[in-house]
């Protein structure tokens, strides 16, 4: 026997802010993860440990064990050899928290969503992205250690690579649009037919967004953002000469490891999601359609662009650096929830539910 509306809308209700509350928890863990990157503390711990890393060191000598293990590393050695145990300390609380809060929201979604399961609250269609999106997530705890071995002791490097670093920023950004966008299709509203360019433009911005997000990570992995610190020129002119964007062979690494190159795409990315969301917000006033999400969307990138341009400015100043880094993020949160608007779906709940092992 089928639920009365007002159960499978509650039901919705409860489900989409479970959704909002993961993703929340995403945004939270990259913002600190940022502040981890920028702060040099990802290789404080250079130990996987699943479980008991949850514990962090509780005594004197635990700690120094810790110290010892981080003394043997590229980084300290060549870095930071005048370390205390008081200043490392501080970076292993970055990196520990940073951990912390990525168990956390793995954690805050697989119990809910087993509940959930067993009320018998998920449809087919639902349970199937829900379950791509726990096993994307529990990929991603894997290519975090993959990412921090490239800076631990026998890799020769005094930070993480950059490569693995933009990585998993990208993985972490594209299961946080996931989350966001399934927590958007799950609406008791009926959908609505939107033109058709529109949705391509909005999608397309989204997808730029995140490019330009592992563009950005490239260019925090190289710290190219502390060189070539003048602005709308880069090395000289507004197009650098050929000779320095490709001068690493073969010619395609110049894109990941010439700081240069990496410096200008990022540029350029910038100025062409910039267009694309002044040309989008027009086309949505002359349309009358979600012109407010249009005109905030530019707005955001905007602002964004600007930010950018003083944070180079001044040398990526940790501060401007991190909130550089968070506006990014509310970019692409916003250009999510606004695409997701335009398309045309439907209710993912709107099916009668699997059935429950128990009685509702």
């Amino acid at each position: 026997m089928a639920e009365p509306t007002s159960v499978l809308t509650h039901h919705a209700r409860v489900v989409r802010l479970w959704l909002l509350c993961v993703a929340a928890m995403i945004f939270l863990t990259l913002v600190v993860g940022g502040a981890t990157r920028l702060t040099e503390s990802g290789l404080s711990i250079t130990q996987w440990k699943p479980v008991t890393g949850v514990v962090p060191p509780l005594s004197n000598a635990a700690w120094q064990a810790e110290f010892n293990a981080f003394q043997a590393i590229p980084q300290f050695k060549d870095l930071n050899r005048s370390m205390s145990l008081d200043q490392f300390k501080v970076i292993y609380w970055w990196e520990w928290t940073h951990r912390l809060l990525a168990r956390a929201t793995g954690a805050v979604f697989l119990l809910p969503f087993l509940y959930f399961l067993w009320r018998g609250w998920v449809p087919p269609r639902l349970r199937i992205r829900l379950w791509a999106i726990f096993g994307a997530g529990a990929f991603l705890g894997f290519v975090g250690w993959w990412m921090v071995t490239s800076g631990l002791a026998g890799s020769g490097r005094v930070s993480v690579s950059q490569y693995r670093l933009a990585f998993h920023l990208t993985l972490t950004c594209a299961i946080y649009a996931a989350v966001l966008w399934t927590a958007q299709q799950i609406t008791p509203q009926p959908p609505v037919r939107q033109p058709a360019r529109l949705r391509i433009v909005a999608v397309a911005i989204a997808i730029l967004v995140l490019l330009q997000l592992y563009l950005g990570a490239l260019v925090a992995g190289l710290n190219a953002g502390l060189v070539f610190n003048t602005w709308p020129s880069i090395d000289g002119s507004f197009v650098p000469d050929p000779s320095r964007l490709w001068f690493i062979a073969p010619a395609w690494r110049n894109l990941f490891e010439n700081t240069l190159t990496v410096q200008f795409d990022h540029r350029m990315m910038a100025y062409a999601i910039w267009l694309a969301a002044m040309f989008h917000a027009n086309d949505a006033w002359d349309m009358r359609r979600e012109t407010a999400g249009a005109l905030i969307l530019a707005g955001a990138v905007t602002l964004q662009v600007a930010l950018g341009v003083v944070t180079l400015l001044e040398q990526a100043p940790i501060e401007l650096a991190l909130a550089h880094q968070m506006a990014a993020i509310l970019v692409f949160t916003i250009a999510i929830v606004h695409a997701e608007r335009l398309w045309h779906h439907s209710n993912l709940l709107a099916a009668k539910p699997a059935a429950a092992g128990t009685a509702s």
